[in-house]
């Protein structure tokens, strides 16, 4: 059967490209390998669905090149996404730093992009997967998927599989298997917004704190989050962290501030001249758990009043810069995206259309486009999803 365009994918960006290609008309058809559509959007946000950020801009996003996602963000932006919503009648609230949630449940928004499909006339089988691909059909373009629903051809393909992090939910190196498949670059993949692992003492330390969770400026790679971190044990996690684990490589170190907003050396001397010891300064802003296991490790071994100037410069240098080596990450299985994928230096910015390849199309996690923590991912999905649809 042939079709103007097939969607490989039925996650955010593969269905809203499907949808806005049906809405103008389009014959479309999305092929997801799993046996029901947007798996990933009905666990996002605990199952509320962060769905976007008012904060989004580019600066939010990592990429070999961090001009390539601006086009398509300024063409969707978050208040796009949020008047459809409003459209649907569905509830939501803002949680904090701009990120939108369902106040009732993400089936609501996989309800909403499911009805669009279903309103534009988009055919979509699950429990379907590639297992060809071959381009210039007979037609002189297009492109010829064999399937496990049968063959189908198409002008346009767009790829909309995502990445490799959690494929307990079905993900597969698919997009990065087309790149290869037609000699497109690809930008190395490792794990995004992802928990870090540590060994010997840091393990130690963070393994009898698990539970915990302290406010802190987290940073690595010249990246900084002001945002809480949260000990587990294996090592660290919390939103600070998974932030910063999109920017770490291995063997790298990331810095915690654990006075953030404040003079350490201010801190530092006002606690001595009132009698404090470092672990009653801590558990002024932190649980005294943390605080006393954090001073037993890293204050002097004498009360403040008593100790050098040397020993409180190096306390204060170590509250506003304690410096933490991960081991590892969690890899893709808890991560929530992937970081690299195709380069976008093959992909036009406008249209995500490959320039050696007419008619494939990669969006979404597929690309080498990884935001931010709190629904910048997801309006990439939507966004790249949108400049898609129009094209195609």
């Amino acid at each position: 059967m042939h079709f103007d365009v097939i969607v490989v994918g039925a996650g955010a960006a593969g269905l809203m490209c499907a949808s806005e290609a049906g809405r103008r008309g389009r014959r479309v058809l999305v092929i997801e390998r799993n046996r029901e559509i947007g798996r990933k959007i009905l666990i996002s946000g605990g199952g509320r669905c962060n769905f976007t950020n008012l904060a989004t801009t580019p600066e939010g996003f990592l990429s070999q090149n961090p001009d390539f996602c601006r086009s398509a963000l300024a063409r969707y932006t978050p208040a796009n996404f949020v008047a459809w919503v409003e459209r649907s009648g569905i509830a939501y609230h803002e949680k904090k730093l701009g990120q939108l949630f369902c106040d009732g449940s993400a089936r609501q928004i996989l309800a909403m992009l499911g009805d669009a499909c279903a309103s534009a006339g988009v055919r979509i089988e699950t429990g379907c997967e590639v297992r060809e691909l071959s381009a210039a059909l007979t037609l002189g373009t297009g492109f010829r998927l064999l399937t496990d629903a049968g063959p189908f051809e198409c002008a346009s393909l767009v790829v909309a599989s995502g990445g490799l992090s959690i494929p307990k939910l079905g993900a597969t190196d698919f997009a990065l298997r087309i790149a290869r498949q037609f000699g497109l670059a690809r930008v190395p993949t490792r794990p995004g917004l992802v928990p870090l692992r540590f060994e010997g003492a840091e393990l130690d330390f963070c393994a009898a704190l698990r539970g915990v969770s302290i406010d802190t400026l987290t940073s690595c790679g010249g990246q900084g989050f002001r945002e809480n971190a949260l000990f587990t044990h294996r090592g660290l996690s919390g939103p600070a962290v998974l932030q910063v684990s999109s920017y770490w490589q291995p063997g790298e170190s990331i810095e915690i501030d654990l006075l953030p907003g404040a003079d350490a050396a201010r801190c530092v001397s006002e606690a001595r001249e009132q009698g404090r010891d470092c672990a009653g300064l801590l558990a002024q802003r932190h649980p005294r758990r943390f605080a006393e296991a954090w001073a037993l490790l890293h204050a002097p071994p004498r009360p403040l009043r008593e100790a050098s100037k040397g020993e409180l410069a190096e306390l204060a240098q170590r509250l506003g810069c304690w410096r933490l080596r991960p081991s590892t990450s969690e890899g893709f299985g808890k991560a929530e995206v992937t970081a690299g994928g195709v380069d976008t230096s093959e992909l036009s910015s406008r249209t995500l259309a490959c320039r050696r390849v007419p008619g494939l199309h990669f969006i979404g996690e597929a690309v080498d486009v990884t935001g931010w923590l709190g629904g910048y991912n997801f309006q990439w999905a939507w966004a790249s999803g949108f400049a898609a649809g129009q094209a195609v």
